[in-house]
């Protein structure tokens, strides 16, 4: 668990980290993420990450707060709304200091609970292992719609195979979520490594259905933050070929890749 707790904490780090050189025109500039800004980023993060907090201290606590939640989304508001509504006195810099206070708050209520702990959530519950690993993958993805307003590439290292993980087991999930009959076969999927020359591999090699690349691409796709024609994988057998066009790591409604080119940007150093 410490391990798990340590990678999202380098991965709050890394995402603050920049959002500290942001300049006040920057923190307003809209990303091709559904015309968020780096601030909507950052507050989505900051709301989720406080209740995430009180997931793991009170669980009847959160349970009132998810039905106002609930009771507010069943009147036609987005949660994007909410959260503008919730930090809306706070700039940036002020904003950047809440959230940071939260996700250490969170760090260290996760760091001291059994990996197995069953923790509450919008859904199923989850592991508390599981639990930190879908805050790094939430962080991880809004963080690279904050990477793409600056226009830098970011730093890729091992805290993606968190990530392409969690891409990989929800296989059928995005078959399932969009009604759709899941393949019988489950594609093998091998991914280099962001370092090295390590591959990272998941399945039976002898499957007809086959996914290759790069981890951060992969990562990319599952996370809906690319298009699959803006990446390098490649696959062979139908139900690898159906999965890419369709593959969505987190929870909630169908959600549609970007169109091919609409975030191929061209990064500086």
């Amino acid at each position: 668990m410490q391990q798990t707790t340590d990678d999202l904490h380098a991965e709050y780090a890394q995402l603050a980290e920049l959002a500290r050189t942001l300049t006040p025109a920057q923190w307003a500039e809209r990303s091709a993420f559904y015309g968020w800004t780096p601030w909507d980023e950052i507050a989505h993060l900051c709301f989720f990450d406080e209740t995430a907090l009180l997931s793991a201290t009170d669980a009847a606590a959160f349970a009132g707060n998810t039905a106002k939640l609930l009771a507010e989304l069943a009147t036609g508001r987005e949660i994007s709304a909410i959260a503008r509504e919730k930090y809306a006195r706070l700039d940036g810099a002020a904003l950047l200091a809440q959230w940071e206070s939260v996700s250490a708050r969170l760090i260290d209520a996760l760091s001291v609970l059994d990996p197995k702990a069953r923790l509450p959530w919008y859904g199923p519950s989850m592991s508390a292992r599981s639990f930190a690993t879908a805050r790094l993958m939430e962080t991880w993805a809004h963080g690279q719609d904050v990477w793409d307003v600056v226009r830098r590439r970011r730093p890729a290292g091992d805290r993606l195979r968190h990530i392409a993980h969690i891409g990989v087991t929800t296989f059928g999930w995005s078959f399932v979520n969009r009604k759709r009959p899941v393949p019988e076969v489950v594609p093998y999927v091998e991914l280099r490594a962001p370092r090295g020359d390590a591959l990272w591999t998941w399945g039976d090699p002898a499957s007809p259905a086959q996914v290759r690349g790069s981890a951060l691409d992969f990562c990319l796709l599952v996370t809906q933050r690319r298009n699959l024609a803006d990446t390098g994988l490649t696959w062979s057998g139908d139900a690898a070929r159906e999965w890419l066009q369709i593959a969505q790591c987190f929870a909630g409604d169908p959600a549609d890749a970007p169109a091919p080119g609409v975030r191929q940007v061209a990064y500086g150093d």
